[in-house]
C-alpha cells in the first residue's frame, strides 16, 4: 500500500509515463493510418491489363538513337522564344498578335 501511494505521488509517473504512452502509441497509430491511405492510393493507380500491355509496348520501342536522329533533324537556328499570355491577357488575342510579329519578321 505504501508504495502504490508513493508511486502515485511521483510526478514521473503521475505525468511522464502516460505522455510517452501517448507519444510512443501514436506513432504506431498514424502508421497504419498512413499505410491504409497509401494502399488506397496503389489500388487507385492500376491500369487496366490490356492498357498496361501497350504502355510497357512503347516504353520498350523507344530507343536513344531514334531519339536522337529525330532532334537531329529540328533546326534549332529558327527556334523563337514566344513568351505566354499573362493572367489579365486575352490568350486568344494574344497568340494572334505573336504569330502576327512572326510573320512580319520572317
Amino acid at each position: 500500500m505504501f508504495t502504490l501511494k508513493t508511486l502515485h505521488r511521483n510526478k514521473t509517473v503521475k505525468y511522464g509515463v502516460p505522455m510517452l504512452l501517448l507519444v510512443v502509441g501514436g506513432s504506431f497509430g498514424l502508421r497504419e493510418f498512413t499505410q491504409i491511405r497509401y494502399d488506397a492510393q496503389k489500388l487507385r493507380k492500376k491500369l487496366d491489363p490490356s492498357l498496361e500491355a501497350k504502355v510497357d509496348l512503347q516504353k520498350q520501342s523507344v530507343m536513344l538513337e531514334e531519339e536522337y536522329e529525330k532532334l537531329k533533324e529540328v533546326n534549332l537556328d529558327e527556334w523563337r522564344n514566344i513568351r505566354g499570355p499573362r493572367p489579365w491577357e486575352d490568350s486568344k488575342e494574344y497568340q494572334d498578335e505573336q504569330r502576327r510579329k512572326l510573320d512580319k519578321t520572317d
